[in-house]
């Protein structure tokens, strides 16, 4: 009996490891998928969505051929960022990572390598929002507990950098400044911990952008490139 077991292992083992190995071609360039992206957007903030593959045939689909999301993005946990509505796209458009405070950390630079590697996604956004609790609880030096201190951890040097570049800044101002350099960050530490990413990125292969989410208007402002990345792009080593 365990030797009839042996071969269907086998098979299920290789299946697993081809569906993890295999890269498909992208469906857009980096520049079409991030036009898209703004349609998208655009048409969630005018309420003209269309829904896109959202039928039971787009289900069924990808359920039987794979996901082939055109864009990966990073996003808050917060409820207030629904990231597919957002954008008005369907299901296998996007690749999502949710956390709050939209960090970058081990556990979400190896999520946007899988995304780009063996997805095809090329575009990575990095999507932050005003009014993020995390990046505020942080700026306000509010007290945390539990892990939620390693979590906001990420967001420290962020708000630190901006409180040193505008010493005069407080309240409502001084946060949205840091939940843009919060972005930053998140971008910074993703190009710091994965040679992946910055290999494909200099390749052409892969866009990293950043941008904010407003929560009032539903409006996505684009970033654009880190404005360090050319610099970035030279790290060498990654996560240990």
């Amino acid at each position: 009996m365990k030797r009839l077991l042996v071969f269907p292992l086998a098979v299920v083992v290789a299946c697993a490891a081809m569906a993890w190995a295999s890269t498909p071609k992208p469906l857009l360039t980096p520049d079409q998928a991030l036009e898209r992206l703004q349609r998208g957007n655009e048409r969630f903030v005018a309420s003209k969505m269309i829904h896109p593959n959202q039928d039971p045939f787009r289900r069924s689909t990808t359920a039987k051929e794979g996901q082939k999301p055109f864009a990966t993005i990073l996003g808050c946990a917060d409820s207030r960022v629904p990231l597919e509505l957002v954008f008005d796209t369907g299901i296998g458009d996007l690749f999502v990572l949710r956390v709050a405070g939209n960090v970058t950390y081990f556990d979400q630079a190896g999520t946007m390598e899988y995304g780009a590697e063996h997805l095809g996604s090329n575009l990575l956004v990095v999507l932050g929002h005003t009014k993020c609790g995390a990046v505020t609880a942080v700026v306000n030096g509010d007290h945390v507990a539990g892990n939620i201190p390693a979590l906001v951890a990420n967001i420290v040097p962020a708000v630190t950098k901006t409180k040193a570049d505008n010493p005069g800044l407080t309240g409502v101002d001084l946060t949205n400044k840091a939940i843009v350099a919060n972005t930053w960050q998140a971008i910074e530490d993703a190009f710091k911990q994965s040679p992946m990413i910055r290999d494909m990125v200099k390749a052409g292969q892969v866009k990293v952008v950043g941008a904010i989410y407003d929560v009032e208007s539903g409006k996505v402002n684009w970033l654009g490139e880190h404005p360090q990345q050319a610099a970035l792009l030279t790290l060498e080593g990654g996560a240990k």
